[in-house]
């Protein structure tokens, strides 16, 4: 008579925790790779650390030698909206951002498809007339432009800021080109043999699998927007109403320039939407960039 084996249960492997020394010199031997980057990161950190405890520190602890606040003062961020039109000038500035980027992706992806899966006469000296684009510096168009606004009556607004966005960019441009150049051309052959047009491959081809590169260029473009000094300057100086953070914070500076508490406060609060945005999106925006640049 045979008796049937019955299986035991193997235990559960437990990993044993290595002793202190060994996880102590893993740590300093961490540290030790990595010692320069803990520098590096250090030394960009400072400024920021700076701007965050003075924001927090009442006028005369601002003014003093103090790097520490006592108490902290948040309520120096409910000050910063009383004194100034924030939630106004954030308003002006992301309708600016939001519309220029869309303009940007309307108008610089079909170009670069365009540039990259379409053989077409000329289609060479275009894309040496976008390379020349961009090497030229953008002062170089400032005045010209700026005479045709002030004739068509737009200076004051955010018109000049927005419209030229929708006719093209050329980083943008040779961005997403270089992207699409590394699609598999047998996708797009499979997508014409079964009828389908140029516009019609680009929206459900290309448009799905260059989803990285797309995310880069709106990055790179709202960033560039949010952060825009100089054109916002030179178009709505003379209408408050149309300010953007960027000036708003200016002005602010110059009216509360003593108040260093409040002025930290303001710049920190101008800065976070773009903090948090880069840090929502970083992945996407490293993926972008990298494989953008695969293929010449």
């Amino acid at each position: 008579m045979s008796t049937a084996s019955v299986p035991v249960a193997a235990g559960t492997l437990v990993r044993r925790k290595p002793p202190w020394a060994v996880r102590r010199r893993r740590f300093l031997v961490a540290v030790a790779d990595h010692s320069l980057l803990i520098v590096v990161a250090i030394i960009f950190l400072t400024p920021f650390a700076f701007i965050v405890l003075t924001s927090l520190m009442t006028n005369e602890q601002a003014l003093s030698s103090h790097l520490w606040p006592s108490p902290f003062r948040w309520h120096n961020y409910v000050d910063v909206f009383r004194e100034a039109p924030i939630w106004r000038w954030a308003i002006n500035t992301f309708l600016y951002s939001v519309l220029a980027t869309l303009g940007v992706l309307c108008s610089s992806i079909p170009v670069a498809y365009a540039l990259s899966r379409i053989r077409w006469r000329g289609r060479d000296l275009a894309f040496a007339t976008v390379l020349i684009a961009l090497m030229l510096p953008p002062v170089v168009s400032v005045v010209p432009l700026y005479v045709m606004w002030a004739k068509l009556h737009l200076v004051g607004n955010l018109g000049p800021l927005i419209i030229p966005n929708w006719f093209g960019d050329a980083f943008s441009i040779f961005l997403l080109r270089q992207f699409f150049l590394t699609i598999p051309e047998e996708y797009l052959d499979a997508a014409r043999v079964d009828g389908c047009g140029e516009l019609r491959i680009l929206a459900t081809v290309v448009l799905r699998l260059a989803k990285p590169a797309i995310a880069a260029v709106a990055l790179f473009s709202f960033l560039y927007t949010f952060n825009d000094f100089f054109l916002p300057l030179l178009y709505l100086r003379e209408n408050p109403s149309h300010w953007v953070l960027q000036i708003g914070l200016s002005e602010f500076r110059s009216l509360h320039q003593v108040q260093w508490n409040l002025t930290m406060a303001a710049t920190l609060l101008v800065m976070a939407p773009v903090i948090i945005l880069f840090f929502l999106a970083q992945k996407a925006f490293v993926e972008g960039v990298t494989l953008t640049g695969v293929k010449g």
